[in-house]
């Protein structure tokens, strides 16, 4: 199976449609992992696939041409789900050169005897001619691997963007106006917030220099290939990378026999009754941390809530922490609440990992034992008024 980008330019990955799990990140739609062959007078293919579909990205090249014929192996990230099928497939091109960075190098043979393979090492900004048309290198580290690069094809306005612009999604079309628009921009948000948010200072960097190419097609490694709606994913990541907060509350809790959660309701009608911030509330044990991420990506302020379990947050709301603290989202001001019986501690724990994160408590974290009173839900409500008063700040 293969789809024509240009004539000669042809996308030959795999759909995956059964992924749910990717290292934590959910795929409810599934993924594709994207390879692309140039058959010019030279032949490149462009990315292989995770390890499972090696056999066939293989079938897919082979439909277009002979194994000998390919020229060189371009691989822009070595990451397992891209390269994982790298040692399978250099060993049926006899005449492939692997084109890399030379930390791609590093990794490659971090993961496989890379020993016997032909490598070319490009510089920032190296070019290769395949005859009419010519593969530019821009590497763009920590974006979202220290490897990784673009390779663009000046002759026709194309950019391989590797991890930039993708979105998990398995479809039988390959290009974004074969699908809705909305579909594809929530699945990008979610990509983004779940895997490249920590880079936004590197993903600046690469669309300032992305603003001196001419690009018509922007074909990544996941998702569907942009090429009409370019203008809506270059300014959602231009937004996304200045890491911009909006007038919004997100309440995350855990609870055990619903006090906990009696105290989120009342935080969150406390932010209701503030005109102009939006909220979102999610039990943390019937949402998936991609849910939770994106969320909080663009949220200004978090209130957490957890029941104490042996004197901790559950395990659940630590799970959440942990993955929150790694994205790094740009919330400034968090409310701690819960409940307990015969022993405290999830509240202090919460509120010592606010300091952790440089969160400012807009109130003193809220404790209740057994079931909430009126007293503790007016305290519940108050500081979720208090949260969104800060959203509102500038």
């Amino acid at each position: 199976m293969h789809t024509e980008l240009f004539p000669g330019i042809d996308w030959v990955g795999f759909v995956d449609w059964n992924i749910r799990d990717f290292h934590s990140y959910n795929t409810e739609r599934g993924a594709t992992y994207n390879s692309y062959l140039i058959r010019d007078q030279k032949t490149a293919l462009i990315d292989t696939v995770k390890k499972a579909a090696a056999d066939t990205l293989l079938k897919n090249v082979q439909q277009l041409t002979d194994l000998d014929k390919i020229d060189y192996l371009i691989c822009n990230h070595a990451e397992q789900d891209h390269a994982g099928a790298m040692a399978q497939v250099v060993s049926m091109l006899p005449n492939a050169e692997v084109v890399c960075t030379a930390k791609c190098r590093e990794i490659l043979s971090g993961y496989t005897d890379t020993s016997s393979w032909k490598f070319r090492i490009v510089a920032n900004g190296e070019t290769i001619s395949l005859g009419e048309n010519t593969l530019t290198f821009i590497h763009t580290p920590m974006v979202h691997w220290p490897d990784s690069m673009f390779t663009y094809v000046g002759e026709k306005k194309l950019l391989f963007s590797m991890d930039g612009f993708g979105q998990h999604i398995a479809s039988s079309e390959r290009f974004d106006d074969e699908l809705p628009l909305d579909v594809l921009m929530e699945e990008a948000k979610i990509y983004y917030a779940n895997i490249v948010y920590p880079y936004g200072a590197q993903v600046t960097r690469v669309l300032q220099a992305a603003a001196g190419l001419e690009i018509k097609m922007i074909a990544p490694s996941h998702g569907v290939i942009w090429r009409k709606n370019l203008g809506a994913i270059l300014e959602a990541y231009q937004r996304w990378a200045a890491k911009t907060a909006e007038k919004k509350v997100v309440i995350f809790y855990d609870t055990m026999w619903e006090s906990t959660e009696y105290m989120a309701k009342a935080v969150y009608e406390g932010v209701l009754s503030v005109p102009g911030v939006s909220c979102e509330m999610h039990h943390v044990r019937k949402s998936t941390l991609t849910e939770i991420s994106t969320a909080a990506m663009d949220a200004k302020c978090c209130a957490l809530g957890s029941a104490t379990l042996n004197t901790l947050p559950t395990p659940t709301m630590a799970a959440v922490m942990n993955y929150l603290q790694g994205l790094r989202f740009p919330i400034r001001h968090g409310l701690a609440f819960g409940s307990f019986g015969w022993g405290k501690g999830a509240v202090e724990e919460i509120s010592a990992w606010f300091e952790k994160m440089q969160w400012a408590p807009a109130a003193e974290g809220i404790r209740c034992k057994w079931r909430p009173t009126p007293e503790v839900l007016a305290l519940c409500e108050e500081g979720g008024r208090q949260l969104a008063l800060k959203a509102l700040e500038d």
